[in-house]
């Protein structure tokens, strides 16, 4: 069974965030010789692509929202009795919204809380 979880972009994410609150953020960015690091196909080092970190962050919700969507529409077909509408794809799509909201809760909850201990750092 292959479940594709849609934390992709959200797991690009956290580790932004995590290389930006390193101490040493030139290592973790690009290594000895300054900015990012590029690698084929358009990203950089550290998950992130070229449009930057909101983009990520915003096609993730895209995507989660997307899956909650489909098992909402998984629900509704169930409950009218469409062909091909099974209690199990219905409950599989269910967890894998469950499993996404829940991830985008956790990053929230991190990116929220290094925020919280950057801003109470004193300069």
């Amino acid at each position: 069974m292959d479940v594709r979880f849609p934390s992709s972009a959200l797991r690009a994410a956290a580790e932004a965030a995590a290389a930006a609150a390193r101490p040493d953020r030139s290592a973790a960015i690009g290594g000895v010789g300054g900015g990012p690091k590029a690698l084929p196909g358009g990203s950089t080092v550290g998950g992130v692509e070229q449009g930057g970190f909101s983009t990520v962050l915003s096609g993730a919700l895209k995507e989660i929202s997307a899956t909650q969507q489909a098992a909402t529409d998984s629900q509704q077909a169930f409950q009218v009795g469409a062909p091909g509408a099974t209690l199990e794809s219905t409950m599989m799509s269910m967890q894998k919204a469950q499993l996404g909201f829940q991830t985008a809760v956790t990053v929230r909850n991190r990116l929220v809380s290094a925020y919280t201990e950057i801003m109470n750092m004193q300069v």
